[in-house]
């Protein structure tokens, strides 16, 4: 090797080549680590020096070197490539490894526009100097390498056209705690901001996409979900489209529902003209959704909703698929199917269902969500009505479409509104839910839009959060963490912008929250218990039943500090009714673990103080903040102990927590005997979940004769799940053969990351 050869520096000055430096990045990132070898690293990276190579390029090509040699062997190359990449990166922000003070670092970035003027102007020199003396700058270093990059394509602040990074991890994590607690009294802040900082850049507490990417920015939107509602006439059409597009805009994922929307060949104005029917609506509301890039964060993702028994329904279940031509397909968005009790009893008993256009039945839309009892009194009156529009097909033939659809495309999703009403923290006479979103675990109250100023409308908002259940080690630690988390995301309702005044109304009104779990398999594997053996129902029980005490008594203390949101009177928790009074009563013949919390001195408190928040608990599928949080996804058994995962910035390897110790221990999805356990644990789930649960589910079809999965084990499966009151079931996964670690590969667009968190 010519020792004479010049590099170039990133400050663009040259000097000669210097190995010594590699090495001793190298050594300095494997020390500590088990099974890693610099100069396999070394040999690996095959890089051809040449005259006036940058110094950028060698040090990229050693860190995909360190990447690709992550396996199931050698574990730890996912932190030694880590660190290398946090070296990386940071040398990109600051031109050196070790970051600037904090203040120093907001005044630069405060200077360049990137940062929010009211950092510098909230917060004195002795605060800054107070929170930089907390930062641990060397919690970057416990990062995988997965997190590092999701980090620096997604939330690190930077400019996406030149790839120019701004910041470093951890000035991320206390810069949104300092946001979020910055209307706090001074004499109180700094403690719940360093508090905070420590539950997110420890991991115990995991952001979403929005807040991420978004907080201490000055864009001032990060509700993950936003559920918006069509009504029947052009107008609120296109307002639906406006507030669509809007939302998207600004990192929001979409949920619409367009239910209400006549069927084709209805009248318009008396007969003067026919209806063109469902299609070119949604078309329309597709190309809103596809419009906006989202600023390079994700593109633009929707799930529309519509009910089982629109007269479209044969038409509408088949828009995804690959068959047909563009004028009767709408593949760029997916669907959520909405049932109820009357058609499941239709299906069991071998009966009909009456397919009806929603402007001919008056009153029965409303009632398909608000009262079931008079939903079936108006559906059997309207199919006894010979003067009513109507087609009547098999029940057994619909479901098995619809099941045949959610099996070839793995995204038409179902929605069981009597359970997302009658399992419900709204009053479903007064604020009943119509729809969810595209990760189907929002189930808020939305009204119809007449325009894009409409204030009598609803546009709902949630904002999201998880608990990482593998970093707590004793259930009362939730105590704490409900704490930070509820004041952080009800602060966070005041302090982001609403670009609709729809969405500003229904968002102070109820003041929606929806916080989950991440890392659950790692947890089932820890304490040693299974996904399909029955054996983690208590757990899951006694688990899920401290989240949502917890998270419950944090709204009510923040209620007696600034008051309960003013639609409370709006919720079931008014009445004196908690998610254990009317969960599905099946569950008990699966699970008999009592309750261990004191359930009614909490509901004495709730109907005497009131909830700051409308809602508390949501599932999500967290795909991208688990992995930077090194955690297995929200509740899904992995699929490998070596997941191997797509996104924007290339292939990344993400080994399960405790690998060395627990690889024996956790269940694999593929090595789960059917979904019955699974649906189990999520039904035990859903019982104090107060929102909705975003489940899959997963076929192997090599398990079956001929290769195939039979329509009557998908339809035992989706009678399973509404059987233990599950509210929704989002993806329909298939195994394609690959190898278990390769098989991870589908990049999910929950909004491309919102709900997701």
């Amino acid at each position: 090797m010519n020792k004479n050869l010049l590099v170039t520096k990133r400050s663009g000055v040259k000097e000669h080549l210097d190995l010594d430096k590699i090495h001793r990045v190298l050594d300095w990132a494997a020390e500590g680590l088990d099974n890693v070898s610099v100069s396999q690293v070394e040999l690996r990276s095959h890089i051809q020096f040449y005259e006036g190579i940058r110094t950028e390029d060698i040090h990229e090509t050693i860190i995909k070197a360190a990447a690709d040699l992550i396996s199931e062997e050698t574990p730890d190359y996912q932190y030694l490539s880590a660190r290398l990449a946090v070296f990386h990166l940071r040398k990109k922000a600051y031109g050196r490894f070790t970051p600037p003070h904090l203040y120093d670092h907001v005044t630069r970035l405060t200077e360049l526009g990137k940062y929010d003027q009211h950092i510098l102007a909230d917060y004195s020199r002795d605060e800054f100097n107070s929170l930089n003396d907390y930062i641990v700058h060397d919690r970057d270093l416990t990062f995988s390498y997965a997190a590092v990059k999701q980090l620096e394509g997604k939330y690190l602040v930077q400019n996406r056209i030149n790839g120019d990074i701004y910041e470093s991890p951890q000035f991320l994590y206390m810069l949104v705690a300092a946001c979020l607690f910055s209307k706090y009294p001074k004499e109180t802040r700094i403690s719940y901001i360093t508090r905070f900082y420590d539950a997110i850049s420890q991991f115990k507490v995991s952001l979403p996409t929005p807040i991420m990417a978004g907080v201490r920015t000055p864009t001032r939107q990060f509700s993950s979900c936003v559920l918006i509602e069509c009504g029947d006439s052009l107008d609120s059409i296109n307002a639906t489209s406006s507030a669509i597009v809007r939302y998207v805009s600004q990192r929001a994922g979409i949920g619409i529902n367009a239910g209400r929307i006549r069927a084709l060949g209805s009248p318009i104005r008396d007969g003067e003209a026919f209806h063109t029917g469902c299609i070119p609506f949604y078309k329309h509301f597709q190309t809103a959704v596809k419009c906006c890039s989202q600023g390079g964060v994700r593109g633009g993702a929707a799930t529309l909703f519509y009910p089982m028994w629109h007269l479209e329904v044969e038409s509408l279940l088949v828009l995804k698929n690959n068959r047909g031509v563009e004028e009767n397909r709408v593949r760029h968005m997916d669907y959520g199917v909405q049932i109820n009790r009357l058609m499941y009893h239709r299906l069991i008993k071998g009966g009909n269902i009456t397919l009806f256009s929603p402007s001919d039945v008056p009153g029965l839309y409303d009632a398909f969500f608000e009262d079931q009892a008079t939903f079936e009194e108006l559906y059997l009156k309207y199919e006894q009505d010979p003067n009513i529009r109507k087609r009547s097909v098999k029940a057994v033939d619909l479901f098995s479409l619809m099941m045949q659809e959610r099996a070839g495309t793995g995204r038409i999703y179902i929605q069981h509104v009597d359970h997302c009403n009658t399992h419900s923290p709204f009053d479903p006479s007064v604020a009943p839910i119509r729809q969810s979103n595209l990760c189907l675990e929002i189930a808020l109250p939305t009204k119809p839009l007449t325009d894009v100023n409409d204030a009598e409308g609803e546009i709902a908002l949630c904002t999201l959060s998880a608990f990482n259940l593998g970093a707590i080690k004793d259930l009362s630690e939730l105590e704490e963490l409900a704490d930070l988390a509820v004041r952080a995301l009800d602060a966070l309702l005041d302090y982001q912008d609403y670009p609709l005044l729809a969405a500003q109304n229904g968002s102070m009104n109820r003041r929606t929250l929806g916080i989950g779990v991440i890392n659950y398999a790692y947890y089932l594997a820890k304490n040693g218990v299974k996904y399909s053996d029955g054996s983690a129902l208590n757990l899951t029980h006694k688990t899920f039943e401290a989240i949502q005490y917890y998270l419950l008594k944090a709204s009510v203390k923040l209620a007696e500090e600034f008051g309960p949101c003013p639609s409370f009177g709006e919720t079931t928790y008014a009445q004196g009714i908690l998610p254990i009074d009317t969960y599905k009563k099946d569950l008990d013949a699966l699970c008999q673990e009592p309750l261990h919390l004191d359930w009614e001195s909490l509901r004495e408190q709730i109907k005497t103080v009131g909830l700051r928040n409308s809602t508390l608990t949501a599932l999500m599928p967290s795909e991208t903040s688990s992995q930077i949080s090194n955690a297995t996804n929200g509740i899904e058994p992995p699929r490998g102990l070596v997941s191997v995962k797509a996104s924007k910035d290339g292939i990344l390897k993400q080994v399960v927590p405790e690998y060395a110790e627990l690889k024996n221990q956790y269940e694999l999805l593929w090595q789960m005997p059917s979904n019955d356990g699974y649906l189990h644990l999520v039904g035990v789930m859903q019982k104090f979940v107060d929102q909705a649960i975003s489940a899959n589910t997963s076929y192997d079809p090599s398990r079956f004769e001929g290769g195939r999965v039979p329509m009557k084990q998908l339809l035992k499966d989706l009678l399973t799940a509404y059987k233990f009151g599950l509210k929704t079931l989002y993806y329909h996964n298939t195994r394609d053969g690959a190898a278990d670690a390769q098989n991870d590969m589908q990049e999910d667009d929950c909004a491309g990351g919102a709900c997701k968190i």
